[in-house]
């Protein structure tokens, strides 16, 4: 069933939701965005030539802006949300994605910014060597690539806060509101930058190997990388922005992973995660990471129920307690956390994969989020750059039987548009009340302080409920402004607007049986209410 992806499938138990109209930080309030690209947020020594020259060289790192066109206000919170691509370059690591210009990330800071959000997009420091023979080996050069990418997330928020110093703030940001957000590999240094707070946490038994002696050598070394902010004088690292805070206020990780759950203590600011339980790719618990470019064992780390499970434990996220959430995502994620608050997780089918045999099911989503270019990339043969730069498994295959459309499937069997909207949305509704706690945002106070509202929602029936023709929507003394009608998967089947009574009654008409939404206009409040068909 191609619609099976909606989120509304989860919410059957869900009566009542109660929404503000137009809430900055939830809804989107802004129509268009600005985006100013490549803006130099310093320069750092990069490994990705040296397969090509034999030696490191200074890799200028430059950041993509959005922000909501028209607004004036000069103390928004910044969002710096991270590509994903296993830290290779795109094509290189076996995807059509892994750059700052990625079509669904961009659809999400746009997401972001007409919420009121200013979205910057860093371009990090890429290179590791996922085909080495020994696991060790590539244990060590993602470690180190990891490692470089939280030197340039702090970098990029100390860039930012100078701007604000001494720069008479360009971007209209306020310094002590910074939400580190990572899609997949972006969502690894995410979690390290919000969690590593010393060199001595990468000192570890897995981050260890030995020498031709035999004797244990960190593979993280200080006086080479430098220390994970950045601001040593080192090898591979160029300090730059000294004297500000590299520091964030919340996380958000979208399938991605710690490094070790070690590195999450209680001084850490509070993490939503969002991910497919039955991700191929990145674990869901703490099991050993699988890199898409080979399918090798890279290392052991901690996925998103771990992570949020040790995060309630340790009462980093006990500022979501306060939250009176009475929202459709809220209700979602609930059915599925086990109870563990920040974290929404994304139940997705396993797919036929033996052709002799279709009950054969395999899971294999892990971004249910992402879209691409299907046009574009069916022009494009599969494999042609390959891991070595040499001619991939296209060679003398007709391209309509090998694409990169084709085979980007094999992750995202039923992607397109209307899917990852869906999840981004949701991924909106559940993030957008837990930053108004998180940074105690006064634009969206009501969102954890509406329980009142409870009194409207009490106020307004459906009758009969079962419906099986006709269903009236009414109210003791409210008067109605608008009703909307919306089925599970979202689409709108029914808008009157100016009701201006305190009834209305509607025709069931064609719709199928089921379950469905009514979203109704109190004054400048939106009451959601569910329904049957039989």
């Amino acid at each position: 069933m191609k619609r099976i992806y909606t989120l509304m499938l989860l919410l059957m138990g869900v009566s009542t939701i109660v929404m503000a109209q137009n809430t900055r930080y939830v809804d989107e309030v802004f129509t268009d965005v600005d985006v100013t690209t490549d803006i130099q947020y310093g320069a750092n020594i990069t490994i990705i030539t040296v397969p090509e020259t034999g030696m490191p060289s200074l890799d200028t790192l430059v950041v993509d802006v959005y922000t909501p066109s028209g607004d004036a206000a000069t103390d928004r919170p910044l969002v710096m949300l991270f590509h994903t691509g296993n830290f290779l370059p795109q094509l290189v690591n076996g995807s059509v994605h892994g750059n700052k210009n990625d079509g669904y990330l961009v659809n999400l800071a746009q997401k972001l910014a007409r919420r009121g959000y200013v979205v910057a997009m860093p371009y990090y420091r890429l290179g590791w060597n996922p085909i080495a023979l020994e696991q060790d080996e590539r244990t060590e050069t993602l470690i180190n690539a990891a490692y470089r990418g939280v030197q340039d997330s702090r970098a990029a928020a100390r860039f930012f806060r100078r701007s604000i110093a001494e720069q008479g703030n360009p971007f209209g940001i306020d310094g002590e509101k910074f939400i580190a957000w990572g899609v997949g590999t972006g969502g690894y240094i995410a979690l390290a930058t919000t969690t590593l707070d010393a060199y001595e946490d990468v000192l570890l038994p897995k981050f260890t190997k030995e020498d031709e002696n035999g004797m244990p050598i960190p593979m993280v070394i200080q006086e080479l990388n430098g220390d994970p902010d950045g601001l040593m004088n080192a090898i591979l690292n160029v300090p730059f922005h000294d004297g500000y805070d590299s520091d964030y206020q919340m996380c958000v990780n979208m399938g991605g992973a710690m490094g070790d759950i070690s590195w999450l203590d209680e001084s850490d600011p509070p993490i939503v995660s969002f991910h497919v339980p039955t991700d191929p790719f990145a674990p869901y618990n703490t099991d050993v990471l699988i890199v898409p470019t080979t399918g090798d064992f890279v290392v052991e780390v901690s996925g998103s129920y771990d992570v949020q499970s040790k995060a309630n434990d340790l009462g980093v996220n006990a500022v979501f307690a306060d939250g009176i959430f009475n929202d459709v995502y809220t209700e979602a994620a609930n059915a599925n956390n086990d109870g563990l608050e920040g974290l929404m997780p994304f139940p997705r089918p396993s797919w036929p994969t033996d052709p002799n045999d279709p009950t054969v099911l395999t899971p294999l989503e892990a971004s249910p989020w992402e879209f691409w270019d299907e046009a574009l990339w069916s022009n494009e043969p599969f494999g042609q750059l390959g891991l070595n730069g040499m001619g991939g498994p296209c060679e003398g295959v007709p391209i309509e039987l090998c694409n990169w459309h084709l085979i980007s499937l094999g992750s995202n069997p039923d992607m397109s548009l209307d899917k990852a909207n869906v999840y981004q949305d949701s991924i909106m509704g559940y993030f957008g009340p837990r930053a108004c706690l998180a940074l105690n945002l006064a634009d969206c106070a009501w969102v954890y302080t509406s329980a009142g509202d409870e009194y409207i929602s009490n106020e307004i029936s459906i009758a009969p409920n079962p419906v099986q023709d006709q269903f009236t929507i009414s109210t003791e003394d409210l008067e109605i402004s608008s009703v909307g009608i919306f089925d599970v998967t979202g689409q709108s089947l029914y808008q009157q607007n100016n009701v201006q009574s305190n009834s209305i009654q509607i025709n069931r008409g064609e719709w199928r049986s089921g379950f469905y939404f009514a979203r109704i206009q109190i004054n400048d409040r939106f009451i959601t209410k569910k329904f049957i068909l039989e």
